[in-house]
């Protein structure tokens, strides 16, 4: 779980573009963010699999 001082400052509006930290919403995760679901890929995962997310489904083949 990120600390709440670093979820807010990414919050900010940065001095240059290249700056944004784009962040997991629900757990506040900075790395490995899908930018489409603006989710970290555990938290999609553990979504994806319980049917929250509305056109997700698990493949197998």
């Amino acid at each position: 779980m990120a600390r709440k001082a670093k979820i807010e400052k990414s919050k900010k509006k940065p001095k240059f573009t290249t700056r944004l930290v784009r962040r997991c919403f629900r757990c506040g995760r900075e790395s490995g963010v899908l930018r489409k679901f603006n989710l970290c890929r555990i938290c999609f995962r553990e979504m994806a699999n319980k049917g929250e997310i509305p056109g997700i489904r698990k493949s197998s083949w």
